[in-house]
């Protein structure tokens, strides 16, 4: 199976099953010398852990992250770093009665017809538990965009059609409550909702959107190698993603021209102040040095306790119950995954950037 790795100079590759004994990353292309320990990265890893509230999968994983590699007397030596996360609460029972059939929604089908087999514990290699490696990963692109004064951060900014009052966002709510929502009077009407959506046996679908600032600008490429390329390839990767928008994204569509263009003037310093920012801190594929601004639509999750139709792997006209433990929206835990993905895309970047010159951050 290809497809594992992601990145160029930050490069990393998971690896592992859901109810296998472990899973993990290896990334390769930290500069050497950076203060790391498990710590650091335990810090990202218990915001995605599951069983933190009702409100996602009661799995009870501890996502205790164990470093194997790369790391000597505190400090990244600058060889592939290692790390593993054991899985110590897997329930594969949960799952047989769905070893010969297709979940609606799911990849079951997809995985078995380019494949011919599947893990059907929980999804195996398809299975969301894979993207705790990816905040693992993510944690250590964090560490080296500190040293770039760059920092990512991500909210869930719409559960269904319950969206937020922008007039209200405030980053310090996002940790204050279980939804990483910045609008603490948005995420006390979402708990209700959703507890309701969760004893009915369905699920609901959100919007994450996620903020860098600090990026200099010149990260990127104008052709193939686009940083808003980049992250949007990042972000489809994350299970679940349907759609990825860049600043205003498909709104951009009904601006007439002279709306959508970001004005720009002289500031104090002499470098250039934008007026606005549609273009989400990203023109023609390299940052501005504005906020680098990334939405993602979450689709529902699939497993459902409301009896879907569907076929088996014999191509009998069944119907289906997904039991097991299931986040009944999983666009909460996407939050510290897609702060991840852009952490990952931008270290990346800004390291490829940096290997052209000393004088390249003008």
């Amino acid at each position: 199976m290809a497809g594992n790795s992601f990145g160029t100079a930050l490069r990393f590759t998971t690896w592992g099953e859901s109810h296998g004994p472990a899973i993990g990353v290896v990334v390769d292309g930290t500069p050497p010398g950076l203060a790391l320990d498990e710590a650091l990265i335990q810090r990202d890893l218990d915001r995605r852990r599951p069983g933190q509230s009702r409100y996602t999968t009661q799995r009870r994983e501890a996502d205790a992250v164990r470093i194997l590699s790369g790391v000597f007397d505190g400090r990244t030596t600058g060889t592939p770093i290692a790390l593993e996360i054991e899985n110590t609460d897997q329930r594969s029972r949960d799952y047989g009665e769905i070893a010969r059939t297709f979940r609606p929604g799911h990849a079951d089908y997809t995985y078995w017809a380019k494949y011919g087999i599947r893990d059907y514990r929980g999804g195996g290699r398809a299975s969301a538990r894979e993207t705790a490696s990816r905040v693992a990963a993510g944690a250590i692109a964090r560490l080296i965009l500190t040293q770039a004064g760059i920092r990512v951060r991500g909210a869930m900014i719409a559960m269904g059609d319950r969206e937020i009052d922008r007039a209200r966002w405030d980053w310090a709510a996002v940790d204050a409550n279980d939804f990483f929502c910045p609008d603490a009077e948005a995420a006390a009407a979402w708990g209700p909702a959703l507890d309701q959506i969760r004893k009915a046996g369905s699920s609901i679908g959100a919007i994450v959107e996620v903020v860098a600032d600090g990026v200099p600008a010149g990260l990127g490429e104008p052709i193939y190698d686009k940083l808003d390329g980049d992250l949007a390839r990042a972000m489809m990767t994350i299970n679940a993603v349907k759609g990825v928008e860049i600043g205003d994204g498909f709104a951009a569509a009904r601006l007439p021209g002279e709306v959508n263009a970001d004005e720009m003037r002289r500031g104090a310093d002499g470098r250039p102040v934008f007026l606005s920012n549609h273009a989400g801190g990203i023109l023609g594929g390299i940052s501005s040095g504005q906020d680098v601004v990334v939405r993602l639509a979450v689709k529902p999750t699939s497993s459902l306790l409301i009896p879907r139709r569907t076929l088996d792997i014999d191509g009998n006209e069944t119907e289906i119950v997904t039991r097991g433990r299931h986040d009944p929206c999983v666009g909460i835990r996407a939050v510290p995954v897609a702060e991840a993905m852009m952490a990952l895309v931008l270290a990346d970047h800004w390291l490829r950037h940096r290997a052209m010159g000393p004088d390249v951050f003008r």
